[in-house]
């Protein structure tokens, strides 16, 4: 009798170990299709309107100075062009 007994709890702990190990696979392979797809911003504000993350430190400024109105369009045209990054 107590043979069948911690079967049974043997059972149910490869039942968990299975399920723990599926539900592990399905979590790398959202993982990897967010990350390989896109869907994972990873860093800078490229998603919201302002410049891409590798953009250098100097066209953010610019960036931000034309956003608060310090720079007319045609001045802001102007620094990007010098900046070797024509819009």
């Amino acid at each position: 009798m107590m043979g069948n007994g911690s079967g049974m709890v043997g059972m149910w702990w490869l039942w968990l170990f299975g399920l723990l190990v599926v539900l592990g696979i399905a979590l790398v392979v959202v993982v990897l299709v967010r990350v390989l797809g896109g869907g994972i911003n990873r860093g800078g504000s490229a998603g919201l309107g302002g410049p891409p993350p590798g953009a250098s430190q100097a066209r953010r400024i610019l960036d931000e100075r034309y956003a608060r109105g310090e720079l007319s369009t045609e001045e802001y045209r102007e620094h990007l062009h010098e900046l070797g990054e024509d819009a």
